[in-house]
């Protein structure tokens, strides 16, 4: 089953970072937060990418493109022009990049890659958000439910502290940024029939919206509750807490050994 990547949006929650490089490129751990997403999928023997390109996506043609040469210890021997590498960090990956419109929503993205899926099931996320969710149980459980979406449901932290007052202004309670007081969200992580595209219109369709809604009137849109670790990276302070996990050791994402 291939794995459909948007890649192309422009970031502006995160214009430090995104004004140079595409959002899926700004980097958690020296590596860019793309690589992290499919090494969560690779972890559990998905290795085949489709990455919807979009703003600065010659960025990302450039890194893959350049994988071994990012990933290796190098010796140039400027007097020949040789180039050797060493420890060559190398993926068992196929990724299809592409060019999906500067300015196309997440539906027409989608929809711009329709000849790459070959009329059969495949998973859609995004290219900034990072999971311990299980793929295997995810695609399980698309399977066994047979409808047309499966979508991950996740609960987010709350940003804020929440507190529970009685009638007569005395605090009951008081949990800071408690886990799952906004309910159950969407976080991405999709498995799709072939079947969706007939929902999507053009390039300024947009997934979350339209298709996703009649998909979910059809009765057709089930939800995969994903209990664990998942987070977003809109800002920079998400970033930042990305990295500050990653660097001691403790990012819940990291299912791979290597």
């Amino acid at each position: 089953m291939k794995v459909v990547i948007l890649a192309g949006g422009l970031g502006t929650r995160l214009s430090e970072e995104t004004d140079i490089r595409p959002k899926p490129m700004v980097e958690i751990g020296g590596k860019p937060i793309l690589w992290h997403i499919m090494k969560i999928y690779s972890h559990y023997g998905f290795n085949e990418f489709i990455v919807c390109l979009g703003y600065k996506g010659h960025v990302i043609k450039e890194y893959f493109a350049n994988f071994f040469l990012h990933h290796s210890d190098v010796t140039v021997d400027v007097s020949n022009g040789k180039l050797t590498m060493h420890k060559t960090g190398k993926e068992n990956w196929k990724i299809t990049l592409v060019d999906t419109g500067k300015d196309s929503m997440t539906g027409g993205r989608v929809r711009r890659i329709k000849e790459y899926i070959n009329n059969k099931p495949f998973m859609l996320t995004y290219g900034d958000g990072v999971s311990n969710i299980n793929i295997k149980k995810l695609v399980d459980f698309h399977k066994q439910h047979k409808k047309l979406v499966t979508v991950t449901a996740v609960q987010p932290d709350s940003r804020f502290g929440v507190l529970d007052i009685s009638e007569t202004n005395q605090v009951k309670s008081f949990m800071e940024k408690p886990k799952g007081e906004a309910g159950w969200i969407n976080g991405g992580f999709f498995v799709c029939e072939p079947g969706i595209f007939k929902y999507l219109k053009d390039d300024s369709t947009i997934w979350e919206r339209d298709p996703l809604e009649k998909i979910a009137k059809a009765g057709q849109l089930v939800a995969f509750r994903h209990r664990g670790f998942w987070k977003p990276m809109d800002t920079l302070k998400d970033k930042q807490d990305l990295n500050k996990v990653w660097d001691n050791g403790t990012a819940e994402w990291k299912l791979w050994k290597k």
